[in-house]
């Protein structure tokens, strides 16, 4: 965070100060929320949970160094007192953004949102100092947390916007406003919460609503293969840039095909040039992720060669996203148990019947939440396909959702052997390690409230009789 005293934040937020002795003191470490990532220089926003109350950790985080406790009532140390701390967190955030001059992309979507941003930030880093979301801190508490990180070398910060309702994009974009907006899908995801993909779309278009006009820098960058994502170019005074694998795409991909572990490959093409590209990641939806990242970066000017160079270099730096890791036996587990919809559901399972060419495959699954009425349909869908891609096995964990994704892949298969329906993780684990086979392939995926990522490390600990090899 750029250096600002305490007299200063307070007057920022509309805060009281309470026991600060010397107003002059600056903050010069970061903005936490964990009392254990306080340090020297540190500021730490004390909220209250249903379970945790932060103000109890203030003479904490004062030994350890913090210059003043952000709160709702006086502590005995050090503090800044306001009405709301998740207002004035954000408050502090809109005028940190606002002196800093770096270019603001943010990006928004259904699917793939996190696999982007990160693509996105590994190939801007190559041209200046890049400050990004980690993971998926894309919400009111940690867009602004993220974006306190930046620095006066800061050039390029790139912020994921994640949206449960409408209006909680047009709330990001107002502590954050962006120059670039990139809009990836309008899918199923959340469609229980929001109703439908039209609501769902007008959620996310509030993100290219919020740009600056063209004349002042602001760029729209569109999905031109999602319907619902091209027709946000008439709610945007913003330059619109169209990537896909349309023909009317400005930047697009040509021959896409899968290497035989797995990697898309395609010939990238922009405005600027065309060059080649074979990825690091695993299946062909990360095509997609890259065309966004290769259009932003087009945009903020660099070349075709360097944006392919850089998409052929870049990895995933987010956990349990499509980790691939291949144990000492061969069995190769890959993790995507971070969370699950029917779009990255279908994709993942594409992706494995791609890295599974003359190899048994297994798709460990279990349930897509918050699909209202959805529901039913969408497990049975993803079932069905797992057995048209000739997936060896489904094992569907967990409950209702669970059987029928089962049901789902029973009633599509020839001889019902293609799924079997287990009560729980550790039954997963049981089935998995009386019978898989070295060469195997193991996806595991789900919401992430079932947790599934626990198979995958089980699976993980049971072939590690040496080094574990990630891929």
């Amino acid at each position: 965070m750029i250096a600002l005293s305490l007299a200063e934040i307070a007057e920022v937020v509309g805060g009281q100060m309470h026991d600060i002795p010397d107003p002059s003191v600056q903050v010069t470490g970061p903005v936490v929320r964990d009392s254990r990532e306080a340090g020297p220089g540190s500021l730490f926003v004390a909220f209250v949970g249903e379970r945790v109350d932060g103000h109890d950790f203030a003479d904490r985080v004062v030994e350890a160094g913090a210059a003043a406790v952000l709160g709702s009532r006086p502590v005995g140390v050090p503090a800044i007192v306001v009405e709301d701390v998740q207002a004035a967190l954000g408050a502090l955030a809109r005028h940190v953004v606002a002196r800093l001059g770096a270019t603001l992309v943010a990006l928004t979507g259904s699917a793939g949102k996190t696999s982007t941003k990160d693509l996105i930030a590994q190939v801007l880093q190559r041209e200046a100092p890049t400050v990004f979301t980690p993971g998926s801190l894309n919400n009111e508490i940690g867009l602004p947390l993220t974006a306190l990180t930046a620095t006066e070398e800061t050039k390029f910060l790139v912020l994921e916007m994640g949206a449960r309702g409408i209006g909680h994009i047009r709330y990001l974009t107002g502590l954050t406003p962006p120059r670039v907006g990139l809009v990836l899908n309008v899918g199923s995801a959340h469609i229980g919460e929001f109703g439908g993909r039209e609501q769902i779309a007008q959620a996310k278009g509030e993100l290219v609503e919020a740009l600056p006009p063209a004349e002042e820098g602001g760029v729209a960058i569109l999905n031109a293969d999602d319907p619902f994502v091209r027709a946000m170019a008439s709610r945007t005074k913003a330059k619109v840039i169209f990537f896909g694998e349309s023909d009317e795409a400005d930047v697009r991909a040509e021959n896409v095909r899968l290497t035989d572990s797995g990697q898309p490959s395609f010939r990238l093409h922009t405005p600027s040039g065309a060059s080649d590209v074979t990825m690091r990641l695993y299946g062909e939806h990360h095509v997609s992720n890259a065309l966004a990242a290769a259009a932003v970066a087009h945009e903020l000017g660099m070349p075709a060669d360097e944006i392919a160079r850089a998409l052929s270099e870049a990895g995933s730096l987010s956990r349990w996203r499509m980790e691939v890791t291949e144990r000492p036996d061969g069995v190769t587990v890959v993790n995507d148990a971070y969370n699950a919809n029917p779009e990255s559901m279908k994709a993942a399972l594409r992706a494995l019947a791609a890295m599974g060419r003359g190899r048994r495959t297994w798709a460990v699954l279990g349930k897509m939440a918050e699909l209202g009425d959805e529901a039913l349909a969408e497990h049975d869908a993803v079932g069905r396909l797992a057995v048209r891609l000739n997936v060896s096995k489904l094992v569907a964990v967990g409950g209702r959702e669970a059987s029928w994704l089962q049901l789902g892949a029973y009633n599509e298969g020839s001889w019902g052997e293609e799924s079997v329906h287990v009560s729980d993780a550790q039954a997963a684990v049981d089935l998995l390690r009386s019978e898989l086979r070295p060469g195997d392939v193991v996806l595991v995926k789900a919401s992430r409230s079932v947790g599934l990522e626990s198979v995958a490390q089980a699976l993980l600990e049971t072939g590690a009789e040496g080094e574990v090899a990630a891929r």
